[in-house]
């Protein structure tokens, strides 16, 4: 995986924008959803989706293809519209967000739609899964070289199963399951370390014997480089902490915890995607 040129970096930033215009819409339309993560996990996706994955988005069920599990599945929104983006789906159908018989749910439903590698809604369980799929792969002695990429919440990782599943992931040494913790500090009910500190999250980590690899989860040299690390790491698991934004792009949602689990009205998302598209003409042209 070379390093990224300059070109390579302002297209997978201009289609982040064109993501998260996506994501303002559809959840304007909806009427309801979680704005902060998504927001924040835009460029995360952008990068796995258009640069690091082994995948065929016109045959998802590729047998050889990497998979992505969404772990904290209310952050779904960045994922349908990453997946429109890359071509999995009409990018018009990310208007049935959240709406009833609608292939795109508030939390991931595997069976509904291609491409979706597992259900999520309850937190704490993708790694669980991730973990089964990679065991499997093991057993079956699977050729392919495939990966599991797994995303998580900064949040979620109060749930105890994850602690269960770190120490499951070390026991039988899974290098191929790479975990990635969107590390925004934010959750429901307010700042992550006031509800249940985290920190020193990458000790912890690196206590349980994991390669813990941080990163700033908005720089797309830095996610590639990261993931190209871990793919080396062959004695212990990676797990990789991407220090994000929450609502990213948006100056009024940035930062604020408030916006972890609310839609913008329809005023509120106009604001927004005004910010977006003054934000990517100056991509574009290369303004500071």
């Amino acid at each position: 995986m070379h390093s990224l040129t300059d070109v390579e970096v302002q297209a997978l930033t201009l289609r982040a924008e064109d993501i998260r215009e996506s994501i303002i819409k559809m959840l304007v339309e909806a009427g309801s959803g979680h704005t902060a993560g998504p927001l924040g996990m835009a460029d995360v996706f952008t990068a796995l989706y258009f640069r690091i994955l082994n995948h065929t988005p016109r045959h998802p069920d590729w047998i050889q293809r990497d998979r992505v599990l969404l772990s904290n599945g209310h952050i779904a929104p960045v994922l349908y519209a990453t997946m429109a983006h890359a071509g999995y789906f009409s990018i018009s159908e990310l208007k049935t967000l959240r709406r009833f018989g609608s292939r795109l749910q508030g939390h991931p439903h595997r069976e509904a739609l291609p491409g979706l590698e597992n259900s999520s809604g309850p937190l704490g369980c993708g790694l669980s899964q991730a973990i089964g799929m990679a065991l499997m792969d093991r057993l079956e002695n699977h050729k392919p070289d495939r990966y599991f990429y797994c995303l998580m919440g900064d949040g979620e990782i109060n749930e105890g199963q994850v602690w269960e599943s770190f120490l499951l992931l070390n026991k039988y040494k899974l290098t191929k399951v790479i975990s990635i913790i969107d590390r925004n500090t934010i959750q429901i009910d307010g700042f992550t370390e006031d509800v249940l500190p985290l920190e020193s999250l990458k000790d912890k980590l690196e206590a349980f014997n994991f390669h813990v690899i941080e990163i700033n989860g908005h720089d797309f040299r830095d996610i590639v480089r990261a993931v190209g690390t871990a793919k080396s790491s062959l004695d212990k698991p990676t797990v990789i902490i991407a220090h994000t934004i929450p609502g990213k792009g948006v100056t009024p949602f940035e930062g604020d915890y408030k916006w972890h689990g609310k839609a913008p009205n329809i005023e509120e998302g106009k604001v927004a995607l005004k910010e977006l598209r003054s934000l990517r003409g100056k991509i574009r042209y290369g303004e500071d």
